[in-house]
């Protein structure tokens, strides 16, 4: 791997913006309404967006200050005047609508209006829902971080959330979210987004949830852990396994119809340890984790 340096000064806020932008994604949208003292409401999305604590529920957005002149969004200063936002989810069918909305219109402009979504009045705080969204969170302001005074600097909106709302066509049958029924978009770098649906969904088992604890890559032998043929995530998947077969497993394994035919078919001993991990390859992609510990250890 070749690696590209950079000092974080020689870089323009632009030229960062770039990096940054490509390189930390996909990242999720927040599609906050907020409104000023006098009533006047706002609506622009901002993708520097998480939730970072669920009890208190909190979620932090940062509108920063624009890199061509200093500038404040009104977002920022709404939630400076009046502390209380909705994030609305932003879902597939609506993000060309949501787009529209990050332009800088004057303040007297209602985005809601000029991008065609219909206000739904919030029941505890002042700012109105995007009634298109499938999961709006009504959050009250509890602080404000300015991270710096130049062009480009954020400002942390560290929100609460006080009541959530969830379009119950997208939950599964246990009341869960379906990743696949709310169909979420997230950013990308530059014009660039991502659809979170259909194939580019899957699953990684979380550790804890699996029989023990992991072996860890680090007891792995050093053929396995040092492979050309095993990615990463394979070698992830394999380092969950609580326990390695035993001798008697491999060798009952290495019996089978399956693994003669391979073995048999191997000529050059030179090339076993690939066949072998090619195999386990395979075994891997179709979720046989332990048979393909057996073929490793051959």
């Amino acid at each position: 791997m070749r690696l590209k340096t950079f000092d974080a000064s020689s870089l323009t806020p632009a030229e960062m913006q770039g990096y940054l932008h490509a390189a930390i994604a996909p990242r999720p949208i927040c599609f906050a309404s907020t409104i000023d003292k006098n009533g006047v409401v706002n609506l622009s999305p901002f993708s520097f967006f998480n939730v970072f604590s669920v009890n208190p529920p909190i979620c932090v957005f940062s509108p920063t200050s624009r890199a061509r002149d200093n500038s404040t969004k009104h977002t920022l200063e709404n939630v400076l005047e009046v502390p209380e936002c909705v994030i609305n989810i932003v879902n597939y069918d609506m993000v060309q609508q949501a787009y529209l909305t990050s332009t800088d219109y004057p303040r007297e402009v209602n985005e809601f209006s000029k991008a065609g979504f219909t206000e739904l009045a919030s029941e505890t705080v002042r700012p109105p829902r995007v009634a298109e969204s499938t999961v709006q969170l009504e959050c009250v302001v509890n602080n404000v971080i300015s991270l710096g005074k130049n062009g480009g600097a954020g400002n942390l909106v560290i929100a609460e959330v006080k009541r959530i709302h969830i379009n119950e066509d997208i939950l599964d049958a246990d009341g869960k979210i379906d990743p696949h029924k709310i169909d979420l978009v997230a950013r990308l770098g530059g014009d660039w987004y991502c659809r979170v649906s259909g194939d580019n969904l899957f699953k990684i088992a979380k550790p804890i949830d699996c029989a023990g604890i992991g072996i860890g890559v680090d007891a792995f032998p050093q053929e396995v852990k040092n492979s050309n043929v095993l990615t990463g995530n394979n070698l992830g998947v394999l380092g969950l396994v609580k326990t390695l077969p035993s001798d008697e497993e491999i060798e009952a394994f290495s019996k089978t119809e399956e693994m003669k035919e391979l073995l048999d078919a191997i000529i050059d001993s030179h090339t076993r340890t690939t066949h072998l991990h090619l195999k386990a390859k395979h075994l891997l992609d179709n979720g046989r984790v332990m048979d393909a510990w057996k073929v490793l250890l051959m």
